[in-house]
């Protein structure tokens, strides 16, 4: 589940849902969150698991600088989100990112 832009959006203002792994490259996933509030002022960042939430948490902070090179502050509201994953349902952070 690395960085993938096909996925519906949860709350029907964003374009993009990016799906983060434990394995998702940091500076890759950091791209893609500033490239989205770029391009559609919102990004949802989901991520299951710890090691997973690890690399989006890191993956925020990058574009957070990233972000403010352009003199965009974004701030950062956690959710939680059920999946479904193969017929089971899992209990997924979701990161929902705005402008300041």
């Amino acid at each position: 589940m690395d960085a993938n832009f096909n996925a519906p959006p949860a709350h029907g203002s964003a374009k993009d849902l990016i799906k983060v792994s434990a394995t998702s490259r940091t500076a890759g996933v950091a791209g893609a969150i500033a490239g989205v509030i770029r391009e559609h002022k919102h990004a949802e960042v989901q991520a299951i698991g710890a090691g997973a939430v690890n690399q989006a948490v890191k993956a925020l902070v990058l574009a957070t600088g990233y972000l403010k090179e352009d003199g965009i502050n974004v701030v950062c509201t956690p959710e939680f989100a059920d999946v479904t994953i193969e017929d089971k349902v899992r209990t997924a952070i979701k990161l929902v990112i705005n402008p300041r």
